[in-house]
């Protein structure tokens, strides 16, 4: 996928092309129908299929208050988007420049200007420029005076009729539904970030944990116990994941992430590892003893170890 981070990186006569525009946040089953029949469109006209993005939610500078946090960093969005086989994204830093585009010169420096669209693929409630003043009527006005077509496509539905959102899959998450979210998302959640040096409590219980920093990427789900992956360096380990402040001892930060790989004992810090969810196992429980989270420890291992499809280490014979 060819990747433009402005403007004056798309090269010249880098077009013709048809387009979608849109956040992409989680880049889910929703998303990947639109671009399924942006491709299709492209292919049948001869154009490259190029996906019109943002390196943040425009609300995020719009409506600070009402920005909701994003499934995924700019950077997982655009390795999801490259997993889709479009021809390429153009990323738009969304700043106050940006935000004071009007919809006539935004059709006519970006879809007309940069990239010389033929064809755009919008959702029937699709808003751009400045104050959000340009709809799909207006679009279809200047893609007559610009040589571009407008095509709009309808939301995808689930089967009990709720629409495929971002909003749908962040609802999930922050309930813990890691696996049906995943289902939306047609791949398991994930977060990712460098693992710091924790309180060794893990250790000293039996369980050493990766911790990740308080600014790792993605949407952490709800506090809990959860069955994943912990991906270092491109090697899958299974692991029990723990996310919240373990009510069971005192200064623990506020959604902490912890992962206990099974089976391993490795030096990771400092690296950039990602959790892959699985599925929830448990909520978060303050013990009154370390003995009864330690038995709890054991019980949710065996969980994670069913779930995962991982056997239990032998224990070597005397």
């Amino acid at each position: 996928m060819d990747l433009f981070e402005s403007l004056d990186a798309v090269p010249e006569a880098y077009g013709p092309v048809a387009i979608t525009i849109g956040k992409f946040d989680g880049v889910h089953s929703g998303h990947r129908a639109v671009l399924a029949r942006l491709r299709e469109v492209a292919a049948d006209r001869g154009l490259r299929s190029v996906v019109v993005t943002f390196d943040r939610n425009p609300m995020s500078l719009l409506n600070p208050a009402a920005c909701p946090q994003p499934l995924l960093s700019k950077e997982q969005k655009l390795e999801r988007l490259a997993t889709t086989d479009v021809d390429g994204s153009l990323v738009l830093t969304f700043d106050r420049a940006l935000s004071e585009v009007s919809a006539e010169d935004f059709v006519s420096t970006v879809l007309a200007g940069a990239l010389d669209t033929k064809v755009v693929l919008v959702g029937a409630d699709f808003r751009f420029g400045a104050r959000g003043a340009g709809d799909v009527a207006l679009l279809r006005e200047l893609g007559e005076v610009h040589g571009f077509e407008v095509v709009v496509i309808d939301d995808i539905a689930l089967e009990e009729g709720r629409r495929v959102s971002s909003t749908f899959v962040r609802e999930l998450l922050s309930e813990g539904r890691v696996a049906e979210a995943a289902q939306l998302l047609t791949a398991a959640h994930s977060v990712r970030g460098v693992v710091v040096l924790g309180q060794q409590r893990g250790r000293e219980l039996g369980y050493p944990t990766a911790n990740l920093d308080r600014n790792s990427e993605g949407f952490i789900p709800a506090d809990g116990v959860y069955a994943a992956w912990l991906v270092v360096d491109g090697v899958r380990f299974a692991a029990a994941v723990s996310i919240g402040n373990n009510p069971t001892f005192d200064g623990v930060p506020e959604k902490q992430v912890e992962a206990h790989a099974l089976d391993q004992d490795f030096d990771i810090y400092g690296k950039r590892v990602e959790i892959e969810f699985v599925e929830y196992v448990r909520g978060m429980v303050k013990y009154t003893t370390v003995e009864a989270l330690i038995d709890q420890m054991c019980l949710d291992e065996v969980a994670v170890r069913e779930i995962l499809g991982v056997p239990a280490k032998e224990t070597p014979k005397k």
